[in-house]
């Protein structure tokens, strides 16, 4: 009988505590008492919860009266409430600036932004989503200070170029790409995928080694949160795309009046007697430019329990070109993995996957004779159809309707990327974690060239088919074990102990082949095991590679008090790329800082919230060099056997045995200092490196060595300097004006002074082609820019013989001077113009990167605006081809026609004249402003998407790449191929496209 009673008792209890459970509602505030939508709210211990509305309210349903709510925010102290009854809660969550600061990848660890000693730069998952990128190394274009970022072609998946603090090297700029800790690349990778960038760009870096010296790019992407129920997100758009410029060139009966003009002034019968009917004629770049159209879809589920999180990530982008959109197009796909375990208390596991996959057709770009080349050049006077057959234009024009109807190539990529970590606590302030990371890029493609004829002696004619094939396959695995420890030397010492080991592999191989006489002279027919032609030449490639580094590295990080900052690291590389005497270094830095504001006397500012002094020292590496030490059988052979050619093999490059690796010298000061309730952040670095040993590539030697043998090489020997210099200022100011109101303005500038300062030998490396048969036009000398441009400098035009006759004889450049050609400046003043004469005529790399990021926030209006701008930088004009009766930029309708007629442009001839020599004519003032993102959303009002039975539901219409300020004449004035020399040529680079879009982000 007592036994029934306590069931009987037992079951009321819980019936009673059933039904007195309760809904819970509340609103979640700031400090200054407005809303804080996005906010978690979490029912501790339990996987139960919600995310704050637009207004900061939320309501939890069927809460136990007793039971502990956990209401966190980024950026805000994370605060726990207890339940007691239903009543209406009003939450204050007070802002923690240390967590604010908090989570900033640094290399094989985190610190808190306010504890960092070294310069580095942030881009988080909400600019990414502002800003939209097809690749996700434009996020960081305009928006880190100090980096620059950069396309060497407009079309669909042409990929972009980054520079960490502008050129040092005369090989290779681009800096180390870290994703979730292995080495990767930015442009396979889905920009939605990411959580943040994290990029370091001074001595701090040394923890990479020798691969640290170009900077780093630590990519952090997005991952679950625990306790959180799954949330699905659907981020879109679609939209159209259209050239950004079309450049001015002349119309048919503007080009005829010039031509007939040249051809009077030589003697010769006029090529175009009759012009009345000729009117403005066809422009060629009208109809190669189309609409064309651009779709994004990105799809993620997350979310996590006590101890696990998950997150699942797809994209598909679709991207057609403004050119010839069925043969220049590009898709990717991407699915994206990310999870975590607690497989006990002390053992945790990660991992994270990337699958990629890309679709790319293209057409020739930046190049002389592809078809935007030839657009430019073609007679406005020829209809659609029309081959130049008679050979009128030369034999390097050809109708760039017809070369792209008969262009034909694709290539096909596939790569799998990921880590797989675990991290092991054996004491409470000892982890010891590792992980392995992988690679493997698959790589296919074909063109096909068909039968074709162009017209008489065109360099494009082909009178046999041929298709050309290929197959590469890239792998890399990088496995690393390191432990970090945090000992406890009383309350005012904080130290870290990181130690660790890392290995690296990077191999793969390539196969090509070249098959002749297609079937049917058709695209479809276009596969090797069908061309069965034989051609005397060889045709057929090949090439493997293996290259590993093996390497041990440590780090302390020690804070006095929280306010004085020390960090010390090295690491001891050996790579296999180099003889083993050389193949062994060691890179080390030491960055310190000081929190001043935590001193006694600005403890009780009203004006300086925080105030760090920092500095960093330290070396690290370029790895740009593979196998210099040994010759490679890369060299040409051709032996006559039985009266038959026999094709073989020979040494290639002559090796160095004793070339290394460049050595980066760094040095940093900076100070980061929040003003006025942290409205205003500023950060600004003064920075000096000298890039030493670099590697010279085609080093003179003797010629006993055989460096002029068919398919031999001059070595690549360590015999230069060069030295970077300058300052960063970043400057963020943050306004709420009320609940409904606020904006914030951000703006960054970085001044960079680049020299060579020391090359031995006196060798003076030389590259970049300027029209036919003239010498290189860029080099990298003692006291000049690395890639400067070198070129003759010219002071107006001959306005009559008398001037010619008192004027230096210009005869050895090629052509006795006439009145109406340009007067060129003897530099060493030897009384004759020569190519010795040849000066600076500029740079292709800016003094002056900048940004410039707007926002502004009104009730469930958003509105945003990104900009970018480079200054102090030229460019070469070299899309204008050198023949006779090519077509022209109408520029040249203001040409010399007299004396006094100008002193800036020559007369219009078709006899034999030295203006065509590259001088500074050809220069152009490539500064710029772009506004590179405009975007105004809308997001539903809450009552609205309670309804919809979501938590987030925003459109948006954008314009990326809206519009371009400079006075550089050419297509795009921040296009380069990103050659340290030779980069500043333009020949007629595939302009970059204005898109508008309409896009959608959803939270479920």
């Amino acid at each position: 009988m007592k036994h029934m009673l306590l069931k009987i008792l037992a079951l009321c209890f819980v019936v009673y505590s059933g039904a007195q459970n309760i809904n819970v509602s509340g609103i979640v505030q700031d400090q200054s008492g407005l809303p804080i939508p996005g906010a978690n709210i979490i029912v501790k211990n339990t996987t139960q919860g919600e995310i704050t509305n637009f207004d900061g309210g939320f309501t939890l349903t069927d809460v136990k009266p007793g039971a502990t709510i956990v209401v966190s925010f980024v950026g805000y102290i994370t605060k726990e409430v207890v339940i007691k009854d239903n009543s209406n809660l009003i939450i204050q969550l007070i802002e923690d600036i240390a967590q604010l600061n908090e989570v900033v990848v640094i290399g094989y660890g985190a610190q808190k932004k306010q504890d960092l000693t070294g310069a580095v730069s942030v881009v988080n998952a909400k600019t990414i989503e502002d800003l939209n990128p097809i690749d996700a190394a434009q996020a960081l274009q305009g928006t880190s200070a100090g980096v620059s970022v950069s396309t060497p072609s407009g079309s669909p998946g042409g990929g972009f170029n980054i520079l960490i603090r502008g050129v040092s090297s005369n090989i290779d700029n681009g800096p180390l790409v870290i994703i979730d800790g292995y080495k990767g690349d930015l442009n396979t990778i889905n920009p939605n995928d990411i959580e943040t960038f994290s990029v370091l760009k001074d001595a701090q870096a040394a923890i990479y080694g020798i691969e640290g010296a170009n900077g780093v790019v630590l990519v952090t992407t997005k991952g679950g949160k625990r306790n959180t129920a799954a949330k699905f997100n659907y981020n879109g758009y679609t939209g159209m795309q259209q050239t950004t410029r079309q450049l001015p060139f002349m119309n048919a009966t503007e080009y005829a009046i010039t031509l007939n003009e040249s051809y009077a002034a030589d003697g010769k019968a006029l090529p175009f007697p009759d012009i009345s009917g000729l009117g403005k004629g066809i422009d060629w770049q009208d109809e190669l430019f189309e609409t064309a159209p651009i779709t994004n879809h990105n799809v993620s589920i997350s979310g996590g329990g006590a101890k696990s999180t998950y997150y699942f990530g797809g994209s598909i982008l679709e991207q057609d070109g403004i050119i010839a959109s069925d043969k220049s197009n590009f898709q990717r796909a991407n699915v994206k993995t990310k999870l975590s375990f607690d497989i006990t208390e002390k053992l945790k596991f990660t991992t994270s996957a990337n699958y990629f996959n890309s679709n790319r057709n293209r057409i020739g770009e930046n190049a002389l004779g592809v078809p935007l080349f030839n657009a430019l050049n073609y007679s406005p006077t020829y209809s659609l159809g029309q081959e130049d057959v008679s050979g009128f234009l030369g034999n390097e024009v050809v109708n760039p309707l017809s070369q792209l109807a008969n262009t034909y190539d694709e290539l096909n990529g596939n790569s799998i990327e990921g880590t797989f970590q675990i991290d092991y606590s054996i004491l409470d302030n000892l982890t010891i974690t590792s992980r392995i990371g992988i690679k493997s890029y698959n790589e296919k493609g074909k063109s096909f060239s068909p039968i074709v004829n162009y017209g008489a002696g065109k360099v494009f004619n082909t009178d046999r088919s041929s298709v050309y094939q290929y197959r590469t396959t890239d792998n890399s695995y990088t496995w690393e074990t390191f432990a970090t420890y945090n000992p406890v030397f009383g309350k005012n010492h904080n130290t870290t102990f990181t130690l660790g080991t890392s290995a690296l592999r990077n191999w793969g191989d390539h196969l090509n082949a070249t098959g002749f006489d297609v079937p049917n002279n058709s695209w479809e027919f276009a596969d090797i095991s069908l061309a069965n032609g034989l051609s005397e030449a060889k045709s057929t490639g090949s090439y493997i590679y293996d290259s590993r580094l093996a390497s041990f590295f440590g780090r302390l990080q020690y804070d006095y008090k929280g306010k004085y900052l020390l960090s010390a690291m090295i690491r001891r590389d050996g790579s296999s790329d180099f003889s083993p005497d050389n193949r062994i270094d060691y890179f080390s830095s030491v960055t310190a800082g000081w929190k001043i504001s935590d001193e006694a006397f600005l403890e009780d500012s009203n004006v300086i919230n925080f105030l760090k002094l920092r500095g960093s020292y330290g070396t690290l590496g370029n790895n740009v060099g593979s196998d210099l030490y040994r010759a490679g059988l890369s060299g040409e052979a051709t032996y006559v056997f039985n009266n038959a050619l026999v094709t073989g093999t020979a040494n290639g490059r002559i090796p160095n045995p004793d070339a290394k690796w460049e050595v980066a010298e760094k040095f940093d000061v900076g100070l980061d200092l929040n003003l006025f309730n942290n409205k205003i952040e500023i950060t600004t670095d003064y920075f000096i490196e000298d890039r030493n040993d670099l590697l010279i590539e085609g080093f003179p030697v003797s010629g006993i060595l055989g460096a002029g043998a068919p398919g031999a090489g001059l070595p690549t020997v360590n015999a230069g300097t060069t030295r970077n210099k300058g300052v960063e200022l970043f400057i963020n100011y943050k306004e709420t004006i009320s609940e409904n109101t606020s904006f914030s303005i951000a703006y960054n500038v970085t001044k960079i002074n680049g020299e060579v300062t020391a090359i031995n030998g006196g060798v003076i490396p030389e590259a970049g082609n300027f029209s036919v048969g003239q010498p290189a036009i860029a080099r990298m000398e003692v006291g000049q820019p690395l890639g400067y441009l070198y070129g003759l400098k010219t002071d107006g035009i001959f306005q009559n013989q008398a001037e010619i006759d008192a004027a230096p004889s210009q005869s050895s450049l090629g052509a006795v001077s006439a009145p109406g050609d340009f007067k060129y400046v003897d530099v060493n003043g030897d009384n004759e113009i020569t190519i010795d004469d040849r000066t600076y005529l500029g740079k292709p790399q800016p003094d002056y990167i900048m940004g410039l990021n707007l926002s502004f926030n009104y009730r469930n209006l958003d509105f945003g605006a990104y900009m970018y701008g480079e200054l102090g930088k030229e460019t070469v004009r070299n899309y204008e081809r050198d023949e006779p009766n090519v077509n022209r930029l109408n520029m040249y309708l203001n040409r010399w026609t007299g004396e006094g007629s100008t002193n800036s442009m020559p007369r219009n001839t078709i006899g034999a004249t030295t203006n065509k020599v590259f001088s500074d004519f050809y220069v152009e003032d490539s500064s710029f402003l772009r506004i590179q993102n405009i975007q105004l959303g809308y997001s539903l009002s809450q009552p609205v998407v309670d309804k919809l039975g979501v938590s987030k539901f925003r459109l948006y219409f954008s314009v990326n790449n809206a519009f371009t300020f400079t006075k550089y004449m050419g297509y795009d004035p921040a296009a380069t191929n990103n050659a340290a020399i030779g980069g500043g040529i333009d020949y007629g680079f595939y302009p970059i496209s204005r898109q508008f879009i309409v896009g959608l982000n959803l939270s479920i």
